[in-house]
């Protein structure tokens, strides 16, 4: 699809690989310098000039010294969370992020002629400097975008693609014949797909995006050149991955203290090994991964990991990827998922995606009740119901599209939706629910078959909303899949690998059972990451994108009842207790929700079952995830929105704060 509206600048030109002196990358005491914004340089149409001096760090700054001087530096280095807000109101555009840093990012290329394409980048970069546990180039993530030059929406899929030695049986144990346990499979090189991030942002910004993919990384580059401070969220993430991190010497070495354990709160990290690799990519463009130097440092790092002492304790299964893998990658842009709900136009990821089918496929059968009249009780019943339903089918039919046939169109029926609506009476369906048969023509109450297996997937990711002046609108939802992904540190680059081919399911749920998400050579495993864009009599009414692996979608689900239905605003709802119900036997509850007065009347009326979100970790482990959004409110207005508490708050801010 050819980019409508904005004028392209030329491609990236190759440049000399930057080789200045570069601070040290952790020195506990150590401050930034303070970087102030200056008067706003016109940028908008000088992509050619920005890029084609890109031959050193110095040239990028001397060609776009607003972009240079304007980035988060002095936000990197503050106190833990200091100058964070969950919400912000103004015009001008705006975006939010789980990370000051971040949402600092995406606002400095908004103030200096980017896009909301370009902020998107800038903040997702960005995030893997300062949260490397969830984002960063060694993975991967989907973007749907609302264009409004054109009115249309449109979505990239930059899912990871399993290297092309993966089998249906990789991850069986061949002594046994029974799949590996997931926790080990997880921490294994094997599980490393072909990086896509990068393939993600490139796509993006050349086809939409204002700036340049150089000029967008910019703001990442001098954050991890001048560093950041250790905030209490980066030390439970560390601690969450611990032991992977200390099994590699470049993790070990970048992550952990000489003595191995997690970074002092209040600390500053300094990166240089990422802040060149951005340089570099920004020199060469995405080839320096996709077929040069740095794709084969990934290859050599996947299929022949360095170990610290004790690592071979961890670390069993070598990876399988080839350079063949990553030049024959493509971020590939492909139309939404649709659905109609209460009067707005929700769209959302395809396959391979599970995200746009699971939320559509729910809401069309919560439209059967009038949610915003029935006491709350019954409407989360509903919901709840609906969500159990929804995921049943996402785990018998979705896959890669590419691979498997997935009945997108009829999974998003409201038909097929009346044919699963009543199934539900005045008590919780027992889980695992079998399937709706969703071939027409439909048949009406019944479910088809045995369950499908529910397959694993990590619980964390992050999700980024931007939008500018202009009226565009991004949301991003990108991961290395578990805390850390694999724990595995691209030596020399500094930054992590994904561990995200445990998506797949090991086995099928039955001995030559249908099974649309086994693993494959080049196949993407099925996916739960999707954020939402909601419009209203055509312009966007809000955006909406969350974290939490398989929770995700019900987030989101979540997220658009207590605003749609319930009437609350779009901070509140995002704030709001949530619980999780996924085909099984009970549903994940935050423990604000678990505690709840409305808890129990779910259990004594309606036979609801729940478990706690809770672990080794806490807070960390009583969130599945956390959320981000955008409200927009009319003659320009908009309403950035993160997370007030989860994972200790996430950063909203606009351009022009209104007063």
């Amino acid at each position: 699809m050819a980019r409508v509206g904005y004028a392209l600048g030329t491609g990236l030109r190759r440049a000399r690989e930057f080789s200045g002196d570069l601070p040290e990358q952790y020195e506990p005491k150590r401050l930034a310098p303070s970087l102030s914004v200056p008067a706003r340089t016109e940028v908008r149409m000088r992509r050619m000039i920005c890029v084609s001096v890109l031959s050193t760090l110095a040239a990028v700054v001397a060609a776009c010294p607003s972009l240079a001087s304007a980035a988060p530096g002095s936000a990197a280095v503050g106190g833990a969370g200091a100058g964070k807000q969950p919400t912000a109101v103004g015009t001008g555009g705006g975006a939010a992020s789980m990370d000051l840093n971040a949402s600092q990012a995406a606002v400095t290329v908004l103030k200096h002629g980017g896009n909301a394409i370009d902020a998107a980048v800038a903040a997702a970069s960005t995030m893997g400097v300062t949260i490397p546990f969830v984002a960063g180039p060694g993975g991967g993530g989907f973007m749907v975008i609302y264009l409004a030059r054109t009115h249309q929406v449109v979505t990239i899929d930059g899912r990871e693609s399993c290297p092309a030695a993966c089998t249906t049986g990789m991850f069986t144990d061949p002594k046994t014949g029974q799949p590996l346990d997931y926790t080990f499979a997880s921490d294994q090189p094997l599980a490393t797909g072909v990086p896509s991030m990068v393939a993600t942002w490139a796509k993006a910004v050349s086809r939409y995006g204002q700036l340049s993919l150089a000029t967008d990384l910019q703001p990442a580059i001098s954050v991890a050149q001048h560093g950041f401070r250790i905030n209490a969220d980066f030390r439970q993430l560390e601690q969450s991955d611990l032991p992977e991190l200390r099994a590699y010497t470049a993790s070990r070495k970048l992550f952990l203290t000489p003595g191995g354990n997690p970074l002092p709160v209040g600390s500053v990290l300094r990166n240089p090994d990422l802040a060149r690799t951005y340089q570099l990519l920004a020199s060469h463009g995405p080839s320096y991964l996709y077929g040069g130097p740095l794709g084969r440092a990934v290859v050599a790092a996947d299929d022949h990991p360095a170990l610290a002492p004790g690592g071979s304790k961890i670390v069993k299964l070598r990876g399988i990827m080839s350079m063949s893998d990553l030049r024959g990658y493509r971020a590939r842009v492909q139309a939404p998922t649709h659905v109609s709900y209460r009067g707005l136009d929700i769209y959302s990821m395809a396959p391979p995606s599970s995200s746009g089918t699971t939320v559509g496929e729910a809401l069309n059968i919560l439209s059967g009740w009038n949610l915003s009249a029935e006491p709350r009780v019954t409407a989360l019943f509903h919901y709840l119901e609906a969500s159990r339903l929804a995921y049943a089918d996402r785990n018998a039919w979705v896959g890669d599209p590419r691979y498997v046939g997935v009945p997108v169109h009829s999974l998003l029926d409201p038909k097929f939706a009346a044919t699963r609506r009543c199934l539900v009476h005045q008590t919780a369906l027992t889980s695992p629910v079998a399937p709706g048969d969703p071939f027409p023509p439909y048949q009406k109450c019944t479910n088809q078959g045995a369950p499908a297996a529910t397959g694993n997937e990590g619980m964390h990711t992050n999700n980024i909303v931007t939008a500018d002046k202009w009226g565009d609108v991004v949301g991003y939802t990108n991961t290395i899949n578990f805390f850390g992904g694999s724990g595995e540190t691209v030596p020399g680059y500094g930054f992590l690998l994904n561990n995200e081919m445990t998506d797949f399911d090991f086995a099928p749920p039955a001995a030559g059972a249908y099974d649309p998400n086994l693993p494959a050579g080049g196949k993407q495993p099925r996916s739960s990451m999707g954020p939402a864009i909601a419009l209203k009599n055509g312009t966007p009414a809000f955006t909406v994108g969350a974290a939490g692996g398989s929770t995700i979608p019900t987030t989101i689900l979540q997220i658009i009842l207590n605003h749609v239905d319930f009437g609350m605003s779009l901070p509140a709802a995002l704030a709001a207790p949530r619980v999780s119900q996924r085909n099984s036997a009970t549903s994940l509850a935050e423990p604000a929700f678990y505690n709840s007065a409305l808890a129990k009347q779910l259990t004594s009326q309606f036979g609801e079952q729940f478990s706690l979100a809770t672990g080794p970790i806490l807070p960390l482990d009583h969130y599945p995830g956390d959320a981000t959004g955008l409200a927009f409110l009319g003659n320009g207005r908009i309403q950035a929105v993160a997370e007030p508490v989860r994972l200790f708050g996430g950063s909203a801010l606009v351009v022009h704060p209104a007063h």
